[in-house]
This record gives structure tokens, sequence and C-alpha cells, in this order.
């Protein structure tokens, strides 16, 4: 058994200074002595996903990041781990507590497969595990691995950390509350929307320019946003539906000078809407939510959504959004932009459905596409 201030402090040396997960019992001690250091950034994730995504804004905005959660949770991450960071060569660290570990004291019923299967699923990814550290001496040799392993493989390491590896913590901080800041807007107008996403996704290309960032949902956005133009300033997610909102709050996070812009769509959003709770509360003042609402997963063959029955804004406000605003033509989408500086903004817009016919996928390929957005924000 190790005090959790060792293993945190050696990380902390390698340049691990931002953490973000999901409690879990067997990580009570160690979550609760980073969410107490005044030395490091912990973000309160709503699910192991959202946890995984905003890990890698941070990485790819330049640093080192650590995600925490208990084996069951990483069912939850499976989607962003093998088509977010595996595809875009995005490398975290995970630790992850082993609930259900067989031949051990038995524990709750719906440990028990997740616990025979952890080591099987993490290899399965090919992520590369390695156990938790219980003895001070193993703290640097186990680190010098997993950071070896991070360089080298370009893709996220686990440490899976058995009961009882840390000694006991208590947390003497909580998180401050923050009542929602704004006026709740009225909800959206009956009328039906008049511009497309291509015409929209003009406008909006149009004002953010370099060195600020643009990131794009999956689907047809992304590959409507590269077809318009192909910018080193622009990020477009393949597969992980729903994260794009997450990896932009962790590049906003780590990148503060910069503003950056996401572009979501309102499948996506549905899919992840506890994001917009963290982002509510983290309230980068430099990022700003755009939701694409055409009532449809369009690119899977137009299946409804329940959006034409949501107030999307009524929900960002209620998470704690500083401005939200609703754009029904591109030259208003101009407008919020330009206007949305300094604060946290979300930027709700109906869109018509429909796509370019012939529409192309990005010639870049992820990786590549990781990699010189890493650059342009370490200049």
């Amino acid at each position: 058994m190790i005090r959790s201030s060792e293993f945190i402090n050696a990380a902390y040396d390698r340049g691990f200074k931002f953490y973000t997960g999901v409690p879990c019992s067997h990580l009570q001690s160690f979550i609760n002595c980073v969410i107490d250091s005044p030395n490091l950034r912990y973000v309160a994730a709503t699910n192991e996903g959202d946890a995984v995504a905003i890990a890698s804004g941070v990485e790819l905005a330049g640093q080192p990041s650590i995600v925490m959660f208990q084996n069951s949770g990483l069912g939850n991450a499976v989607n962003p781990l093998t088509s977010l960071n595996a595809i875009f060569k995005i490398p975290i660290l995970l630790i992850v507590t082993w609930r259900g570990q067989p031949n051990q004291t038995p524990d709750q019923p719906q440990h028990q497969l997740m616990g025979e299967i952890t080591p099987n699923l993490l290899d399965l990814m090919q992520i590369p595990w390695q156990y938790f550290p219980t003895e001070t001496a193993q703290i640097e040799l186990t680190l010098n691995r997993v950071v070896k392993q991070l360089r080298e493989n370009q893709t996220p390491s686990a440490l899976i950390l058995q009961k009882g590896s840390v000694e006991p913590a208590s947390l003497s901080s909580q998180l401050a509350i923050k009542p929602p800041s704004a006026i709740p807007p009225s909800p959206y107008p009956s009328s039906s929307a008049k511009f497309s996403r291509y015409e929209i996704l003009k406008a909006i290309q149009s004002v953010i320019q370099p060195p600020d960032i643009l990131l794009a949902t999956t689907g047809y956005t992304g590959r409507e946003l590269a077809a318009i133009e192909d910018r080193e300033n622009q990020f477009y997610l393949v597969g992980s539906m729903g994260c794009v909102a997450s990896v932009g709050l962790g590049i906003a996070l780590t990148q503060p000078q910069r503003q950056v812009t996401v572009i979501d769509g309102d499948g996506a959003a549905l899919m992840r809407l506890g994001a917009l709770a963290t982002i509510g509360y983290e309230r980068p003042a430099n990022l700003t939510h755009i939701l694409l609402d055409n009532h449809s997963h369009e690119s899977t063959g137009g299946q409804s959504t329940v959006s034409g029955s949501i107030n999307f804004g009524a929900i960002a406000s209620a998470s704690g959004y500083e401005k939200v605003i609703l754009a029904t033509t591109p030259e208003e989408v101009k407008s919020a932009l330009k206007s949305a500086s300094q604060q946290l903004t979300f930027i709700h817009v109906k869109i018509q459905p429909g796509t370019l016919k012939q529409l192309p996928r990005p010639k870049i390929s992820p990786e590549i596409v990781a990699q010189r957005l890493r650059q342009l924000m370490s200049s």
C-alpha cells in the first residue's frame, strides 16, 4: 500500500497536472488527494466516455492527462478509446479500478462479469496495461514504463488499481456551487429552417481563423467543413459520436488564450447531454458551442431525433452557459460568433436537412489532423 501523494507527486514531476474522471469507492483516497491538491486541475465528468474525451482535448492542446474511473465505467469509455484515441493517436493515462477482481473478497453482483474480463477488455482494445503500484519502490519504475509506452505508441495506457493499493485519505474540499447565469431563451420559433448546413458552415468558417480552433462533430458536419476548405486549425471528429464538445472543453481549459469553437449536431448532443453540465460548470470564457439542428440523424439515413421537442437553449442556460443565442441566418451566426468572446456561449441554429451531392470525405488522415493541430497549438 502506498500514499496517494507519492504517486501524484511522481506523476507531477513527469508533467501530469490534469485529471478528470468519475469516482469509485476503490479510488476514493486517490481521487480525494487529486481534488484537494492545489497544484492539480481536476474536472468532474458526468460519465467515463466524456472524461476520456476531455482528457484527449487536454493532450491535443499540449498537456499530459490522466483519467480515473472504475472498471464498470470502462464500458462507457470503449467508444472514444477505440474511435478517438486509437485513430487520432492521442495518448492518455487511464487509472482503472478492479471491482469484482476474481479470487478476491466477493464484490457486488454487478461487478462480477466486468471484474472477470477487465484485463482482457484492455487487451482487446490494444491498450497496454500494468498494475497500479502498491509499494513506494514501484512508483518510479511504473511511471517510467507508462511514459515510455505513451510516447512510443501514441495511444492510451492503463494502470489497473486493485483494492487496498493506496492508503485512506479524506476529502477536505467541495465543488463550489455556481448558479446559472444566462437568461433562459424563449422557445424556438416554429417556422421551418431556411438555410443549409453548408451555408451555415461557410459563415462559421469565415469568422474562425487561425490561431483560433474549430472542431466539427462526426458525420456530414466534419465532411462538409473540410469540403469547403481544409485548414490546419480544424479538427474533424470521426466516430466517438457526442464527444466533440468534451474535446473542445479540454482544449479550451488548456489553451485559454485561444478561442475554441465546437460545431455539434442535435443527435450527437443528445447522445452525451451530460457534457453540457460539465462545460456549464467549468465555464471557460474562450469556448463557443454551436448546435446545428435538423431534427435528424442525417448521415445514417435521416432517422428523426427528438430535438424538435426540446429547448436546447434552455438546457444550456440551466447548465451554466453564460450566453445563449438563437440564430436563423448565416449573418446572425456571424454576429453571434463575433460577440461570443469572453463568455461561454451556446448558439442554437436550426438548419435544413440535406447535404452536398457526392460529398467527399476528408483526404487527410485523422492522425495528421491531430498532429497539425498539436503543432499549431504549440506555436
